[in-house]
């Protein structure tokens, strides 16, 4: 049975009409005559989407009950026995209902592909999982529902809805997306227009990478080899010199001159040592080309412009970009040089650029050693030197030099057999040597024109000339053998050194690694494929190319094992054996990078459920002491004045009823502070960032401080400029950074308010003289569920200052501890200063303030002012 085909509409977030756009093709595809169902589709009551139910057959969908309540989902079986052409699956990253076949609905839709039916479904690029912790960052959103980024890229269609921001704004403003009581919180948090500009370049980067696979696969299917200059992608090459760093700057300069552009820096490691590059160059020019957003890859190939230009057009290069020559003047007389032949070869579709610097002509240094192989124009000029070379001589001997001498006709004769064997190797030397051989004994050893050999000694000078001849191209030919072997070997050491380097930094993924083998084998596919056991069928841990290739370690052309149930399969070409070396080195390295990936899942997955286990044994002390300590308080109290026994007099009655509202004052605190924690260990806490003054913000927060036994005074210049910051959090910073510095300030010692500028920023720095804290102890009291010593007065669960610095990061604030001068504490919270400078309104009255006096005053505040 044929697998069905998956097509996805791709969306930047929310109501940019993905769902709209799947119903829509659904009309089209009904009217065609096809059978198309919806098997689950979420309108969530937007009218237009809900119109467009109309005319289609709807699967109904499953009841299930969780936790008392009836929900639906899409009923799998109901759709397989229906067995439609097409089926409508929206929300891809959708989480089942438990009681559901499969947890998430793209297993249902894997279900529904492997019986043969079509899908179209949608999804947001911010339900990618490779893509969380960049969500995250813009929008301050963790999205909990993700797809795997490999279910989307298997689809054979993805098809992009796009929309503008301002359009999506507008849609939500007239109710088209959430209903009008939630459109301001919306547009105001998730969807403001900087989070929605940012989503939407993920989404077309994401969808142009796509498109950039289905071309590249698409050329490879069709052999395709001229430059499609559909993309800016520029080739630097590297030969390991100082001026690589140059050359990268230089090509990615090049490509921000145009969208989307992309620099690949190439090092040609070649087989006979054209350049002695220095590992530790080729390490930083690396680094420096990541840095710069470019990749770097590592091949080898015999002939350093081939393999350059076949590189380039490989990947599909728009322009390659080349450093001037390094070699002095003389040096041209051995060739043209790499980047003349390069730009030479090129072709009209293929821009070269040579780059000047400041190493030009200063000469290349010692050439590496000689090797791996001689070369088709040497074995050439070889076997020329050693066949026509002597009958060449032999011309010139007879007309231009007849009298030179038997002696002196063997030694030019063996000048030729001696280049014969350089430039060659043994077997144009011995052939050199043997054609020499009769033509001397033909036209030179009397009796001239005939191969008797009258003198004896004419007979020794042959013999020799034949051995010292034969040893010649021996030893030739031994020490051309050798510099192959030792080329090769530094070529794979080269390589391997390249691999066991990133590995060990683990800077390379499993798919990186599995480039570098494609890259350096010039194959079409690699895979890494494993198994549960013998009879288990296999599965593709990782693979680039044309995987489909390599799906069988049967289909491969070549299968490098790795353990019993675990191989390297690569397609494109059978190799030599003398190749499995390093391929064997690639594929233990790669399962190195398969096992490392899923320690470190397991690490954090087991980190997280440490760190869960450890609140919630805090928080359950904290319930069982700190949470029953206030609320005894009021039991006994309550108990107290509703007994019948005793005639509370006023004052009495008075006093219960104030150590009632301490003690769920205290339990509100805590509680507080508890919701607090929770919000910044789920990730929920979003700051409205907006211009806000200092001497507004603090005197509000020591409103909500319980009442002190030290005062509390403020030092707030009325020339501080305004900080960028969310006022809400803010006041809540302010207010336990105080509370947690009375509570450990000595009687009748003041805390100090006081704030100023430092550089860009705003430094509001709480002072306390209470026992202090050692340095050790410093960032622990950060923690959750921490206290330093005992409290002189009060008590809670160690939240304050936890609390205090997660709203603090995340208003893109600091909040650090340093000792005070003579003995105590200082909280140092610094704040960002608006862009907008230093207020130059006029002083807001205190009556508008809530009873706080102007802080240029350098008032004096009780806890509960």
């Amino acid at each position: 049975m044929a697998r069905g085909t998956l097509r996805i509409h791709l969306g930047a977030a929310p109501g940019v009409g993905k769902t709209y756009a799947m119903l829509s093709e659904a009309h089209r595809r009904v009217e065609r005559g096809t059978d198309c169902v919806i098997g689950v589709v979420e309108h969530h009551d937007r009218p237009r989407t809900r119109a467009l139910l109309e005319g289609l057959e709807e699967v109904p969908r499953r009841r299930l009950e969780h936790r008392g309540t009836v929900r639906t989902e899409m009923d799998l079986d109901a759709v397989l026995a229906r067995r439609p052409e097409v089926v409508l699956v929206d929300e891809l990253a959708h989480t089942n209902v438990p009681g559901a076949r499969h947890t998430k609905r793209w297993q249902d839709v894997e279900e529904l592909l492997a019986a043969g039916i079509d899908v179209i479904s949608t999804v947001d690029i911010q339900h990618l999982e490779s893509l969380g912790d960049v969500v995250e960052s813009i929008t301050g959103v963790r999205q909990q529902e993700t797809v795997p980024d490999e279910v989307v890229r298997r689809a054979e269609q993805v098809e992009l809805a796009d929309m503008t921001p301002e359009a999506l704004r507008r849609r939500m403003a007239h109710g088209n997306v959430y209903p009008p009581d939630k459109v301001d919180a919306a547009l105001s948090n998730y969807f403001r227009p900087g989070n929605l500009t940012a989503l939407r370049e993920l989404a077309l980067l994401w969808v142009a990478d796509r498109v950039d696979e289905y071309l590249q696969q698409y050329r490879s299917e069709h052999g395709v080899r001229a430059i499609w200059g559909s993309r800016e992608r520029i080739v630097v090459g590297l030969t390991g010199g100082p001026e690589g760093r140059t050359l990268i700057r230089r090509a990615v300069r090049l490509a921000e001159k145009g969208a989307g552009g992309e620099v690949l820096a190439l090092y040609v490691a070649r087989s006979d040592g054209l350049t002695s590059a220095s590992p530790g160059e080729l390490a930083v020019q690396r680094t420096l080309a990541e840095d710069l957003g470019g990749s770097f890859h590592h091949v080898v190939g015999d002939d350093i412009p081939t393999a350059l230009l076949e590189f380039a057009r490989g990947v599909n290069a728009t322009q390659i970009v080349l450093g001037a020559s390094r070699r002095k003047g003389w040096q041209y007389v051995l060739g043209p040089g790499v980047g003349a032949t390069v730009a030479r070869d090129s072709g009209p579709d293929l821009d070269v650029h040579l780059i000047t610097h400041d190493e030009v002509g200063k000469g290349r240094g010692l050439p590496a050693a000689r090797g791996a192989g001689l070369g088709r124009s040497r074995v050439v000029a070889g076997w020329l030197a050693g066949v026509l070379g002597p009958v060449l001589l032999t011309l010139l001997l007879h007309t231009a030099l007849p009298d030179v001498g038997l002696a002196n006709d063997m030694l030019l004769f063996l000048a030729l057999t001696v280049a014969a064997a350089l430039l060659g190797g043994m077997l144009p030397s011995l052939a050199s040597a043997v054609v020499g051989t009769l033509l001397i004994n033909w036209y030179f050893a009397p009796p001239v024109r005939t191969f008797t050999i009258a003198a004896p000694q004419n007979m020794v000078a042959l013999v020799v000339f034949v051995g010292v001849a034969a040893s010649v191209a021996s030893v030739v030919g031994l020490a051309a053998r050798r510099t192959d072997q030792a080329a090769r070997l530094r070529a794979e050491a080269e390589t391997l050194s390249f691999l066991a380097g990133n590995v060990l930094r683990g800077e390379t993924s499993l798919e990186a690694l599995l480039e570098r083998v494609r890259e350096t084998f010039a194959m079409d596919a690699a895979a890494l494929l494993e198994r549960e056991n013998d009879k288990a069928p296999w599965t593709c841990a990782g693979g680039v190319g044309a995987v489909s290739a390599v799906a069988r370690p049967e289909d491969a052309d070549v299968v490098v094992p790795v353990g019993d149930d675990m191989v390297l399969a690569i397609s494109g070409r059978v190799l030599p054996a003398s190749d499995r070396r390093v391929l064997a080195a690639f594929a233990a390295q790669a399962a190195v990078v398969l096992d490392r990936r899923r320690l470190k899942s397991q690490a954090d997955r087991a980190r997280e459920l440490a760190e869960g286990n450890r609140i919630r044994t805090a928080l359950l002390a904290a319930v069982s002491h700190d949470l029953r300590t206030p609320l005894a308080g009021i039991k006994a109290s309550v108990s107290s004045l509703r007994s019948d026994d005793v005639e509370w007099s006023q004052e009495d009655r008075a006093e219960l009823l104030e150590a009632i509202e301490e003690g769920a004052d205290r339990l509100d605190h805590l509680v507080g502070n508890l919701l607090d924690m929770s919000r910044l260990q789920t990730g929920t806490v979003t700051p409205l960032i907006r211009e806000v003054d200092l001497d507004e913000v603090v005197p509000l927060a020591l409103g909500g401080v319980p009442e002190p036994g030290s005062a509390v005074v403020l030092d707030i210049p009325e020339s501080l400029p305004m900080v960028a910051t969310d006022k809400g959090l803010l006041e809540r910073v302010v207010a336990n950074v105080v509370e947690n510095a009375v509570k450990y300030s000595p009687e009748k010692e003041p805390v100090l308010v006081a704030a100023s500028t430092l550089a860009e920023r705003v430094e509001l720095r709480v002072v306390d003289r209470g026992p202090g804290v050692p340095d050790e102890v410093k960032q622990r009291i950060f923690s959750p569920f921490q206290r330093h010593g005992d409290a002189p007065r009060g008590d809670g669960v160690g939240l304050g200052l936890a609390v205090a610095r997660g709203f603090a990061e995340a208003m893109g604030s600091t909040l650090r501890a340093e000792d005070t001068p003579g003995g105590g504490l200082t909280m140092v919270l610094s704040l960002p200063a608006a862009a907008s400078g230093p207020s130059g309104g006029p002083v807001t009255p205190a009556s508008s303030r809530g009873e706080a006096v102007r802080p240029a005053e350098r008032s004096r505040y009780g806890r509960g002012a």
